[in-house]
C-alpha cells in the first residue's frame, strides 16, 4: 500500500486537521484497562468526545478514559478502511503494542 495521504502523530492536537485529509485512522489506548481500540472517523474530536463521555452503549465505555495513540490520515474512505482492517490484523496490534509499550523500569 501507499504512503500518501497519510502521516503518523503520536497524540490529538487541538489544532484544525489540515483540510485535504478527510478521514482519520485512530488508535485509542485505555491505560487503565491495557485495552487498545482501532477506528476511523472524518471527525476525530467528536469521535473522541462519544468514545470518552458522550456514549452511552457500547465495547469502549466500559475502558474510559482513552487517550489517542497513533493517527493516519486518508484522503479517501476506502484507503481508511483498509488500513484499519489492517491494523486489527495481529500484525497490526503488534505493531500497536509496540508504540505503547512501557519502558522497563
Amino acid at each position: 500500500m501507499a504512503d500518501e495521504g497519510r502521516t503518523l502523530t503520536s497524540q490529538l492536537t487541538t489544532e484544525p486537521q489540515c483540510p485535504f485529509f478527510m478521514y482519520v485512522v485512530y488508535v485509542l489506548y485505555s491505560e487503565t484497562f491495557d485495552k487498545i481500540y482501532i477506528g476511523y472517523t472524518s471527525n476525530l474530536e467528536q469521535r473522541l468526545m462519544s468514545h470518552n463521555f458522550l456514549a452511552k452503549k457500547g465495547w469502549t465505555i466500559k475502558f474510559r478514559p482513552w487517550k489517542t495513540v497513533y493517527t493516519e490520515e486518508y484522503f479517501d474512505k476506502k484507503d481508511a478502511m483498509m488500513r484499519e482492517k489492517q491494523l486489527k490484523s495481529a500484525s497490526g496490534r503488534r505493531f500497536i503494542r509496540s508504540l505503547i509499550k512501557k519502558p522497563e523500569n
